[in-house]
């Protein structure tokens, strides 16, 4: 079966994205991709939209108590500096793998910087 395509913009009522059921608080519910929707744009392919309809949508299945201790449990360790144990108030970067303050003081890190090899003018 072949999806019904709209243009932007022109889709009838009563289908939405994955992002406006979620604003709406609903979800999908296991229904199949209901129809596309494509914006054209220039020198490339469209950019595509799947449309759900929103009849079919169930509402957001509620946290429970221990999705929110896991969730937290997650975000804490995402948080913890490994190399001085701390909460360092944000996610620590993946390209530092430390908290900035950790990253400016480790030696080893200064030393393989491009702004320290070489000579300062």
């Amino acid at each position: 079966m072949t999806l019904p395509v709209y243009r932007w913009r022109l889709a009838p009522d009563g289908y939405t994205t994955y992002r406006q059921l979620r604003s709406m608080g609903l979800r999908p519910g296991g229904q199949d991709v209901a129809a596309q929707l494509e914006r054209p744009r220039r020198h490339r392919g469209p950019l595509v939209a799947y449309l759900y309809r929103v009849d079919r949508a169930k509402p957001v299945r509620p946290m429970t108590p221990g999705r929110t201790a896991a969730l937290a449990k997650a975000m804490a360790a995402r948080r913890t500096c490994p190399a001085c144990r701390r909460d360092a108030g944000y996610c620590i970067p993946p390209t530092l793998g430390m908290c900035v303050p950790c990253a400016d003081t480790d030696p080893m890190r200064r030393l393989n910087t491009p702004s320290s090899s070489g000579s300062s003018l």
